[in-house]
């Protein structure tokens, strides 16, 4: 169970990985091709290049029709696939100045509460992700630009963070077991 956990974790994570390099590619060719059109319907353009400058306006360069929506509906996705790999490995940001002088018991049971308390939340936020979904299903609502229904984007976060829902609770479940035994279940940092 333990390694398809892991496999898991780390599937989710290098998806999230390449939908955030594939929309840092496509956010970089629409500022270069906003540029470029801005650039050659100048009138210095126009009047220096000329048929070249038409040209190229005429093979449409610019923005990339949908950009933002595409962004926003992957970093989206992208967050809720890095949330497992960052519960396996304990790699969420804490502030451990009050705690660096507990015992190892103390530490275990604080570790255990807390992730509990992030389980539940996460389930809960992928609840809501599904209601979220459900009513933009029923509703038939689409983006602006490219008249892709919303329901997709939410669709996708709600794999991830279902993804998430399943490596919080075994990780809850094996702190538990890490403030019970007094012995270390899960990968450290």
């Amino acid at each position: 169970m333990h390694r398809f956990i892991i496999w898991l974790a780390r599937v989710t994570a290098i998806l999230g990985g390449f939908v955030l390099m594939v929309l840092v590619a496509m956010t970089t060719l629409s500022i270069i091709g906003r540029t470029l059109s801005k650039m050659f319907h100048s009138d210095f353009a126009m009047s220096s290049f000329g048929s070249l400058s038409q040209w190229i306006i005429d093979l449409g360069v610019g923005e990339i029709n949908g950009n933002y929506e595409l962004l926003e509906a992957g970093v989206a996705f992208a967050i809720f696939s890095f949330f497992p790999i960052c519960q396996l490995y304990n790699e969420h940001a804490t502030v451990d100045v009050f705690t660096s002088g507990m015992s190892p018991k103390a530490l275990r049971i604080l570790r255990a509460f807390w992730e509990v308390v992030l389980s539940v939340t996460i389930i809960f936020i992928t609840w809501r992700l599904y209601e979220g979904m459900q009513r933009y299903i029923g509703n038939g609502e689409t983006t602006l630009f490219l008249q892709m229904p919303l329901w997709w984007s939410y669709a996708a976060s709600f794999t991830a963070a279902s993804v998430a829902c399943i490596i919080a609770a075994y990780c809850a479940i094996m702190r538990v077991g890490e403030a019970a035994t007094g012995r270390a279940i899960l990968p450290e940092k």
